[in-house]
């Protein structure tokens, strides 16, 4: 295992993005659409957004009729 350092304080700062911010493990959508409507409908909440960090986004929001409504917006890094 070799201690690599930084050759600019860019790269320093890079590297500690990366260890700060893991990548996403997963399909965001499933995740929202699974996971977070189980947890909306358990705690009963009407409104909720959330962010990962990675350009991922969603909005959920409880209707009327007890339906919940998703916008979901997801960013690829290719």
């Amino acid at each position: 295992m070799t201690n690599r350092e930084p050759e600019s304080i860019e790269d320093f700062m890079k590297d500690k993005e990366k260890k700060a911010k893991p990548e996403p493990k997963g399909n965001w959508q499933a995740f929202i659409q699974g996971e977070v409507v189980a947890f909306i409908n358990e705690h009963g909440i009407e409104k909720i957004t959330l962010e990962d960090g990675h350009g991922n986004k969603a909005k959920l929001v409880r209707q009327k009729d007890d339906g919940i409504k998703v916008e979901c917006s997801s960013t690829t890094m290719l």
